[in-house]
């Protein structure tokens, strides 16, 4: 009996390697892997946030506005979730690329009224928060350009035959993806170079 009911697991096993089951399971392990170093890289740039803002401040306390903006879009950015259960669901990974991507917006106006305090340029700590935040943003495009790579494996995975069969029977679904209007934009990082950076008015 016991050999027989080894036969059975074994062949159970078999059937589902056979079937695609291991590749989901893979593919999905993958996907979970990717995304902790999205949000890893993400939430290393919301470190940096204070430090930015704070030697900003020391120089140019008077730009509010900015500093506000970019002190509540990282409050936002922070406060959402990111949970297993965001990778299922296309609203809150849209929500929580929209919060990102406010927080990326709110920093480049930050960097852009940089440009008028030659102090601040100059200033030791804000150089090298500068090179920190330009790594940050070329990890942040390696990870979620692995991410996107890793879900389109995924979801391909899913919908081919016949392990689509598979899939629908222990609940393997198509994973929302990051959206983009242009894909060029996530394989260049976002330059924060001071020097190069536009005057205002021009």
């Amino acid at each position: 009996m016991r050999k027989f009911t080894f036969v059975m697991l074994f062949a159970f096993a078999a059937s589902l390697s056979g079937c695609g089951y291991n590749d989901l399971q893979s593919r999905d392990e993958q996907i979970k892997a990717s995304w902790s170093e999205v949000v890893n890289q993400y939430q290393r740039r919301a470190d940096l946030v204070p430090n930015l803002v704070n030697t900003v401040k020391g120089y140019a306390a008077h730009e509010k506005d900015v500093l506000t903006q970019v002190t509540q879009a990282r409050a936002q950015a922070s406060s959402i979730q990111v949970t297993p259960e965001v990778l299922n669901d296309p609203v809150a990974l849209a929500k929580f690329q929209a919060a990102q991507g406010a927080l990326s917006g709110a920093l480049s106006r930050l960097l852009a009224v940089s440009e008028n305090y030659p102090q601040l340029k100059a200033d030791a700590n804000f150089r090298d928060l500068q090179a920190q935040l330009e790594g940050t943003e070329n990890r942040i495009t390696v990870a979620r350009n692995r991410y996107i790579t890793a879900v389109r494996d995924y979801n391909v995975t899913v919908r081919s035959f016949p392990v689509n069969l598979t899939a629908n029977v222990f609940g393997f679904q198509v994973k929302p993806n990051f959206t983009v209007d242009n894909e060029k934009a996530i394989s260049t990082a976002p330059s924060v170079n001071f020097d190069a950076a536009p005057k205002p008015g021009k």
